[in-house]
């Protein structure tokens, strides 16, 4: 019988839904409900549920770094030896560095790619930008040997005499190299004068592995700009020797404290070790004064240690207020937050709280995702708009109020996405701006009792309504686009397109307890390991028990609207007391579950939720409402929560 009723309709082209051939609707169901988006088959290394397989593996890099910063010249130089595990199945005949310096070479691509004027990362008109790479020695067993590095862009292939063997085999690398400090790192580091001194923001200063994974072996796009890393995890051990008169605020532990801190600062810092309350270490009289350095001239060379990170970066800072306060984590482990800042950023408005910030945000994520990982979070204000890595952010030293509390709260919730679960960031922007954006605003709505709820910029609640519908329409560029492919005025989408359609999910579609619980699994299943964004769909998918691969396929790999509409309302048998049809239709190609608010002249206000397999078979449905009375008013989405793009077709009053 249905093969005849297949056949049927092909030959006279007609349809069982009246809402694939509505001249009025985009809406096809066959977009959504035909079984043509699915994830990639699961298999041993990533399995169908959304978790690591039981053969999952991924290399990784321990990393020896030991330079110095020369004020005199601007510069970085030293050498790193990075001993790197070739855990995969594969024989590794080469090996690949990302050399990240190398975007400020007159010639790279980035600056190719870059339109004048808009030099948004600064890569324009670089002379001494890059990397000078003068040495770099390879050690395979008990044999070391010289290599000529073969150097593209951003890339360094390393080509080995003899192959690394699967499952276990290591390779040491020795590069001595250095770089001149650019005065704005494209937005991820940098230096600033302030009037106590130069404040340093040091990042990407080493050359660094690149990810060979079982997606697609050697992950090598060249840094543009806006793409951001992609990196393995492994235990960094690293050396900073800088003049005296600073102080270095790194990732990490600090090895030597006796050495670099006075034993006033280290009392202070014990004392902040129990203190919920910020301690000052540094105060705005002692900042650039003698008193504040252990020494008078020369260098200090600081030592410090983190295991488990994917980076490292540091801040080389003179003149700077120091404070600091315990971190409570549920596991009761201890651990401490720190900022740093100029006196000019001081103020009760601005950096004085900023390790209040600091703390409530790791406390917050730590309780509903993933326990904070490291000893030490630093918080470090400069030049530097808002830039993330393991245990220390860059910020804006000129930030106050709410936007800083909103500043802090997001680059530090970078730490879980994507530096505890480790995406790549260069191929998929949404998967750690668009699930840190969704956790920020999260927490906005938990710190200190809503203590921002009134500013409309940063509060979750006017975030998430998406009342600007305008601006909803204006994406044009899918999610699952390449980052660095995206036009630049496009890109706050990643953060909120994502955190918007997550929070759909959240509140709309599954329900909070069962989306929490999925978007924990996820994050504890890939601590540490590197996601795509298949096992992200599959993890939810799964965990919440819901075939979401209709919302996956609207929202991230389209630019489809919501344009709901109340298409007819009928009484049955001109009686309200028997009920009342009424008819909805979808008029845009994306579906979302129905929310109704029916008012009836009775006094009654009831909501009507109809699930998203309404929408199965064509772009109308008409149900029965048992209305007791006359109905005053219809209303769709009547608390703005859907992101409708035309509300003049979202309510019915009845004629007069």
């Amino acid at each position: 019988m249905k093969k005849i009723l297949l056949i049927f309709l092909i030959i006279t082209g007609s349809s069982i839904s009246k809402g694939l051939t509505d001249p009025d609707s985009l809406y096809n169901p066959w977009d959504l409900y035909l079984p043509i988006f699915n994830p990639p088959a699961g298999n041993e290394f990533r399995s169908a549920s959304g978790l690591p397989g039981p053969k999952y593996w991924q290399n990784s890099a321990d990393y020896l770094i030991d330079v110095s910063l020369n004020e005199k010249d601007t510069a970085i130089s030293g050498n790193v030896t990075i001993v790197y595990t070739n855990n995969s199945p594969d024989n590794l005949d080469y090996l690949w560095l990302q050399l990240d310096q190398n975007i400020f070479e007159p010639a790279s691509r980035s600056a190719a790619t870059t339109p004048y004027p808009g030099d948004e990362f600064g890569v324009l008109g670089k002379i001494d930008g890059g990397y000078r790479i003068k040495e770099v020695i390879i050690t395979q067993g008990e044999k070391s040997y010289s290599v000529k590095p073969v150097i593209t862009d951003t890339r360094m292939q390393i080509r080995l005499k003899k192959a690394m063997k699967p499952e276990g085999d290591l390779i040491s690398i020795k590069i001595d190299y250095s770089f001149v400090i650019p005065a704005d790192g494209a937005g991820r580091f940098g230096r600033m004068f302030t009037g106590n001194g130069m404040i340093y923001q040091i990042a990407q200063w080493y050359p660094r592995m690149c990810v060979y994974d079982d997606v697609e072996g050697w992950n090598t796009l060249p840094y543009l700009g806006v793409g951001e890393y992609y990196c393995d995890y492994g235990d960094y051990d690293y050396y900073i020797t800088a003049p005296a008169d600073m102080i270095i605020f790194g990732s990490g532990d600090l090895q030597n404290p006796e050495d670099v801190l006075t034993w006033d600062q280290i009392s202070r810092l014990a004392e902040a070790s129990k203190s919920d309350q910020t301690i000052v270490i540094i105060d705005a009289a002692e900042a650039g004064k003698p008193v504040s350095r252990p020494v008078d001239e020369g260098n200090l060379r600081w030592h410090y240690k983190i295991k488990n990170a994917r980076d490292v970066a540091f801040t080389a800072a003179k003149g700077v207020i120091w404070d600091a306060a315990r971190l409570k984590l549920p596991s009761g482990r201890k651990a401490l937050a720190m900022s740093c800042y100029p006196p000019e950023s001081a103020g009760d408005t601005a950096w004085s709280r900023a390790t209040e910030y600091l703390k409530a945000a790791i406390e917050i994520y730590s309780e509903n995702y993933f326990e904070y990982p490291w000893n030490y979070a630093v918080n470090s204000a400069g030049i530097t708009g808002g830039m993330e890595y393991p245990g220390i952010i860059f910020n804006d030293y000129k930030e106050k109020k709410a936007g800083l509390w909103f500043l802090i709260s997001h680059e530090i919730g970078h730490n879980w996405f994507p530096m505890i679960v480790g995406s790549n960031e260069r191929k998929y922007m949404w998967l750690d701006e668009g699930l840190n954006t969704y956790i920020n605003y999260i927490a906005n709505d938990i710190f200190n009792n809503c203590e921002y709820q009134t500013d409309s910029v940063y509060y979750a609640k006017e975030f998430y309504a998406s009342r600007d519908y305008e601006q909803f329409m204006q994406y044009k560029d899918p999610l699952m686009i390449l980052t660095d492919a995206m036009d630049v005025d496009q890109h706050y989408q990643f953060y909120g397109k994502t955190a918007y359609g997550l929070n759909l999910l959240r509140t709309i579609v599954v329900g909070r307890e069962r989306f929490d619980y999925a978007f924990r699994k996820f994050t504890e299943a890939w601590a540490f390991k590197h996601p795509t964004p298949y096992d992200f769909f599959r993890c939810i998918n799964n965990a919440t028990g819901e075939d979401l691969n209709w919302f996956w396929n609207e929202w991230f790999f389209t630019t489809w609207k919501l344009d709901q509409a109340i298409v007819d309302v009928s009484y049955i048998n001109e009686n309200p007391a028997e009920g009342v049809m009424i008819t909805i239709g979808n008029n845009g190609r994306m579906m979302m579950p129905l929310i109704l608010g029916i008012y009836q002249d009775n006094g009654k206000a009831e909501t009507v939720r109809l699930p998203i397999e309404i929408w199965q078979r064509g772009g109308e449905w008409t149900f029965k409402f048992e209305s007791e009375s006359k109905l005053k008013k219809i209303v769709l989405d009547p608390e703005k929560q859907l992101p409708d793009i035309n509300r003049s077709n979202n309510e019915w009053i009845p004629e007069e």
